[in-house]
């Protein structure tokens, strides 16, 4: 069973959101999609794990905003990479709370919906939430939606491992060692450019300054592991 089919399905990319009383976090999703139009329903699937998942289960809420193609790498590791138990995400991020009281993010993104939950599904390591949209808009008409394909492609992200798309990669052997983060996963691949943090290609890792951090989640050096 070649597991790659899944990554021909599409998706897209976004900042689930939800509170448990004056509480609030979010997280990066890749499955989030409309299951009817009248009444106009969402579903979105999250790990049992992740402090969202406390949060919708406690409220019954949550918001969907949908990022935007140009969303830099930090901003997607600050929601995808780090955990809300340890610090409040939405200190340093731009939003506004929903009429459903949930937290709407108003930077990086083209558009929201926010839902009540009206059923749910067990699915072993996750749950859909299937909500009623309550509210919906576009934040931005100048901007395309990033896709998931474009996120692996181009930005070169990875899927955490609490996210249903997760697979481990592959080894391989290249001429110049890869080296991967152990945070996030994100790769550095000295033959290829870095967009985001404008390293040229053919700049081995070792000769990657010392103050060089990973360009999703800010992990420094130390917590790559060379792949091979």
């Amino acid at each position: 069973m070649d597991k790659k089919a899944f990554y021909k399905l599409s998706y897209g990319l976004y900042v689930v959101s939800s509170r448990k009383d004056d509480r609030y976090n979010g997280q990066i999703c890749n499955t989030a999609f409309q299951v009817t139009s009248e009444p106009p329903t969402l579903a979105v699937s999250i790990n049992k794990q992740n402090l969202t998942h406390e949060y919708i289960q406690a409220s019954g809420k949550f918001a969907v905003s949908i990022i935007s193609k140009s969303t830099p790498m930090p901003f997607i590791g600050h929601f995808g990479f780090k955990c809300g138990r340890d610090f409040n995400k939405f200190e340093a991020v731009k939003f506004r709370l929903g009429g459903t009281g949930v937290p709407i993010v108003l930077e990086n993104t083209i558009a929201y919906m926010e839902a009540e939950v009206i059923n749910k599904m067990d699915c072993g390591s996750h749950t859909i939430f299937v909500g009623q949209v309550r509210d919906c808009g576009i934040l931005s008409d100048n901007e395309e939606p990033m896709t998931y394909a474009y996120y692996q492609d181009v930005k070169r992200g990875k899927a955490p491992k609490t996210a249903p798309t997760y697979q481990e990669a592959p080894k391989t052997a290249e001429q110049m060692d890869k080296y991967t983060c152990s945070v996030c996963g994100y790769t550095y691949d000295p033959e290829k450019d870095d967009s985001e943090t404008g390293t040229k290609p053919g700049t081995k890792f070792e000769d990657l300054p010392a103050d060089w951090t990973c360009p999703v989640c800010g992990a420094d050096k130390s917590k790559f592991e060379k792949e091979g």
